[in-house]
């Protein structure tokens, strides 16, 4: 399989996240061209902190293979890692991250920063970004967009009340 085919796959996860009304972002991690671990966002669902797709899918790779280190691993994400993230995938000794979408707000995968590669880290990722960005970008785009408007009519509600 290739990187687009597994940012499909992470895509999927994606999706699952966006139909719970959670922030689509979907996370793949793959070893030896196998898919060992998946997830989505559900920082919404739990009301926690460090459930963004990245931290799931590690955990759960985490469990899978019985060990903290996650060499010879590529996480695939849609979305530009964030600084928790991008923490949590150099501490877990991941080599290699591919990701959809950049970050412009929060990306510590090269947009803000890029803590991935930063030498300064006793360990450094490699980091392909753009892979299917428009179908990430426009997932979360529209997300965010219905989001708004389910705000505005929220409020024009309240006020037409009023």
């Amino acid at each position: 399989m290739t990187d687009k085919d597994f940012m499909e796959l992470a895509l999927a996860e994606a999706n699952k996240a966006n139909q719970l009304g959670e922030v689509p972002i979907g996370a793949v991690l793959v070893y030896e061209d196998k898919v060992i671990a998946q997830a989505f966002n559900l920082r919404e669902s739990l009301q926690t902190t460090a459930s963004h797709a990245e931290m799931l899918v590690i955990d759960k790779a985490n469990e899978q293979i019985g060990s903290w280190r996650l060499e010879e691993c590529t996480l695939y994400v849609t979305l530009e890692p964030c600084p928790m993230c991008a923490g949590a995938i150099v501490q877990s000794r991941i080599p290699r991250v591919v990701f959809g979408a950049y970050d412009p707000k929060a990306g510590c995968a090269g947009s803000i920063m890029n803590l991935l590669q930063d030498d300064r880290f006793n360990h450094q990722v490699e980091v392909a970004g753009g892979v299917l960005e428009e179908a990430c970008g426009t997932l979360l785009t529209t997300f965010f967009r219905q989001l708004r408007q389910k705000k505005t009519q929220l409020n024009s509600n309240k006020n037409y009340k009023n």
